[in-house]
């Protein structure tokens, strides 16, 4: 079967034939490529087309596709059983890995999706600070829970939605939206309203591309945070463990109230986790009466794959160095390609994740992402794809790159690049 004929059949039975909106292509005006299997660095469509993958499903694939020790992690836990609902020795291993990096945090918890967590956090942040309102920021994408879903980043912004259709006013109105990078948004959003309980962001952002907050940013935003009595919440569901060892703190020594993580930390598996300093997260049930609950949070599958993933890129060292170096060698073929070709283009990175733009500024906030030329990101997107390279099909969206991508893969990249800014 093609793949277009595969994405006509997935329509006549899922909405728009995927379920998850990016991955329908319709950003880069093309169709969807069905994935077989991967191996590695590669993934193989059902056509048999092979292809160097940079999307590494959004991020938790950090040790490539089919990774040996996360295959055996899982093989080795399922044949004891997929699920039980109730606790499991897994459960605090993960836990206990996670915060051995984390040491800002004092506690966590696991859910099965960034979602829930950046929801389950806003909802304890709530009962915290006893408020009801909640500031985010325009082009931040923390997952498609009602009161999130207001200049979202992401797949809202890849289809041109500011917000979502079903989202009642009523949850809208508890939300402020303040401009990323501009603390003087932030400052009127609390002059505003004295409701304000909880401050959440991407410190560094990935669902309207990749921008990174600045150290003065987040400097100033702790301190009024503080001063306000908010909590401030750092959603690292993608730069969690990606970024760095420490996710964003490694570059801005910034300690959030509640932190929220995901994709890594699964190894490709469903598991996410909100945590935070014990006098918060006391409060959730059944400490606490701050409710929150799932049937499969802690899956002991996902928590195998955690522990492999973990466990495998802390006793690697300089891992993230070394991959950073990989993700520079791209970027530098990126820029100097468009320059000869005279194409705006802009470069970002922080460790194994990074980005671009076909931009003539350097992009801060949503409103510059936005005037990004979406429609040379398509154009390169399908020549890229066309040489054997699977890039995120949205400008709006971020790279990765995984300890599999070796050095060949990379001039195969390199090379795949100087012929789509020719061909373009």
């Amino acid at each position: 079967m093609t793949n277009q004929k595969a994405f006509e059949k997935a329509k006549e039975y899922i909405p728009g034939g995927v379920n998850s909106p990016v991955r329908a292509f319709k950003s880069v005006k093309g169709s969807p490529i069905f994935i077989e299997r991967g191996k590695d660095e590669f993934i193989y469509d059902i056509e048999g087309k092979k292809y160097i993958d940079y999307v590494l499903s959004w991020g938790p694939l950090f040790l490539g596709h089919s990774d040996k020790s996360i295959e055996g992690a899982i093989t080795k836990t399922m044949k004891k059983g997929l699920s039980f609902g109730a606790p499991t020795l897994l459960e605090t291993q993960l836990a206990k890995l996670i915060l051995s990096k984390i040491s800002y945090l004092d506690k966590i918890r696991f859910v099965s999706s960034g979602t829930e967590a950046t929801m389950s956090a806003i909802r304890l942040a709530r009962a915290y600070s006893k408020k009801d309102g909640i500031i985010k920021f325009e082009g931040c994408y923390h997952g498609h829970s009602d009161s999130l879903l207001v200049k979202a980043g992401s797949g809202a912004t890849t289809f041109g939605n500011s917000s979502s259709p079903g989202v009642p006013e009523d949850f809208a109105k508890h939300t402020h939206l303040a401009i990323y990078n501009d603390i003087a948004s932030v400052e009127k959003c609390f002059n505003e309203s004295d409701d304000i309980g909880a401050v959440i962001i991407e410190p560094i952002a990935g669902n309207m591309g990749l921008v990174p907050a600045s150290l003065t940013f987040l400097t100033q935003l702790r301190d009024l945070c503080r001063k306000k009595g908010a909590v401030l919440i750092f959603d690292e569901v993608m730069s969690g463990f990606r970024a760095s060892m420490t996710g964003s703190y490694k570059f801005n020594k910034i300690k959030p109230d509640l932190a929220t993580f995901g994709k890594v930390i699964g190894g490709g598996l469903n598991a996410a986790a909100f945590g935070g300093k014990d006098e918060i997260m006391s409060l959730l049930s059944p400490d606490g009466a701050v409710y929150q609950a799932g049937t499969l949070s802690g899956n002991p599958l996902a928590m195998a794959a955690g522990i492999a993933t973990l466990s495998k890129i802390f006793a690697t060292p300089n891992v993230y160095e070394k991959l950073g170096s990989k993700v520079k060698s791209i970027l530098k073929c990126m820029s100097n390609s468009a320059k000869r070709k005279g194409i705006a283009l802009q470069t970002e990175h922080r460790g194994t994740m990074w980005g671009f733009f076909f931009n003539e500024n350097k992009v801060t906030n949503y409103d510059i992402a936005l005037k990004s030329d979406t429609q040379m990101f398509a154009k390169f997107h399908a020549a890229m794809l066309k040489r054997g390279i699977y890039l995120a099909p949205s400008q709006f969206e971020t790279c990765f790159i995984s300890t599999k991508h070796s050095k060949n893969s990379i001039e195969a990249t390199c090379e795949a690049i100087e012929a789509s800014f020719k061909a373009l």
